[in-house]
C-alpha cells in the first residue's frame, strides 16, 4: 500500500496555521514588551537602574537604546573607560556584559521584566 501525499490544500492550512501562530507570538511578546516598559518608566527612579557595558558589546547598546527609547532612567558606564566601573563589573565576576544593577540586585544580560521584578522586590521590602 502506498503512502498518501498530502493535498496542496492541506499544506496550505498547515502553512496558515503557523503563520497564525507565530503572528500571535509576536504580538503577545510585544504587547508584553510594552507593558513592561510602562510600569518600568512608572517604577525606576535616577539611580535605581545602572548598566555596565561594554563599547564593543552590541547587547550593551540595544539595552541602552531601549532604555531611553522608553524613557527608563538609568546610569551606564563602560568598563573600558572606567575603572570604577570596571572593578565593579570585576567585583561582581560577571563573565559578560551587560551587567545591570537594579536597586542594588545584579543581572546578567538586559531583559526589562527581570529590572521591573528587581525593583519591585526591593522597593517592596524597604516598604516593610
Amino acid at each position: 500500500m502506498a503512502a498518501s501525499r498530502p493535498s496542496a490544500r492541506s499544506l496550505l492550512g498547515l502553512v496558515l496555521l503557523i503563520a497564525a501562530i507565530s503572528g500571535g507570538t509576536q504580538w503577545w511578546h510585544a504587547t508584553a514588551q510594552q507593558r513592561a516598559a510602562e510600569h518600568l518608566a512608572a517604577v525606576a527612579r535616577p539611580g535605581d537602574i545602572r548598566l555596565i557595558s561594554s563599547t564593543t558589546c552590541a547587547y550593551c547598546t540595544q539595552a541602552r537604546l531601549w532604555l531611553q527609547k522608553n524613557g527608563v532612567p538609568f546610569e551606564e558606564c563602560f568598563i573600558e573607560k572606567d575603572s570604577a566601573c570596571q572593578a565593579t563589573f570585576q567585583a561582581h565576576l560577571a563573565p559578560g556584559t551587560p551587567l545591570v544593577l537594579a536597586g542594588g540586585r545584579a543581572l546578567l544580560g538586559f531583559d526589562p521584566q527581570r529590572v521591573l521584578e528587581a525593583l519591585q522586590s526591593v522597593q517592596g521590602s524597604s516598604r516593610s
